[in-house]
């Protein structure tokens, strides 16, 4: 695992990272296409059914969860990744892309003072940047959902044997 974990991307791997944060980040904006809960725009990228994570939308829908975003990240390695089997254990291309994701996002998406976690929980996150419905609010978490994509898609650059192709938006 530590030589998929830290080799550098090949560039076609770094292409379908690139391609999958500016998906999400387009899904998630709203402007070219109607905008996207964080966790749907994850799905979408990866071109997987939506309807479970719509209960991702704003942490957890009441503020109150972890952010959607990241949680989305997971469960897309879990349905891409998984065992199909619903008695099947934990597969290791799963364990591997889990474990490396959950190390990179703290490192990635932000930056802190001490070593321990951030806290995401969703409306801790957002309240430094005012009203939910503000610029300054979505600005932030459209770069979140992208980035978090992009770690999903590189996340599978490493660990999945194949990986879906990232689609254009269909804009309307």
């Amino acid at each position: 695992m530590a030589e998929s974990s830290e080799r550098e991307l090949t560039a076609d791997e770094a292409a379908y990272v690139k391609a999958a944060r500016a998906k999400a980040f387009v899904l998630y904006e709203g402007t070219r296409t109607p905008h996207r809960s964080c966790g749907i725009a994850l799905a979408e990228t990866f071109d997987l059914p939506t309807p479970a994570y719509q209960a991702l939308r704003r942490g957890g829908i009441t503020g109150k969860g972890a952010c959607g975003a990241i949680r989305a990240g997971e469960q897309v390695l879990g349905e891409l990744l998984g065992d199909p089997d619903p008695t099947g254990t934990v597969t290791p291309a799963l364990r591997a892309a889990v474990t490396w994701y959950q190390a990179a996002w703290p490192a990635r998406l932000f930056t802190a003072s001490t070593t321990d976690a951030p806290d995401i929980i969703c409306d801790h996150l957002v309240r430094p940047h005012g009203d939910f419905a503000g610029p300054a609010r979505k600005a932030f978490c459209t770069n979140l959902a992208a980035d978090v994509a992009a770690l999903a898609a590189e996340a599978l650059c490493r660990f999945a044997p194949t990986r879906p192709p990232i689609t254009p938006v269909k804009e309307t």
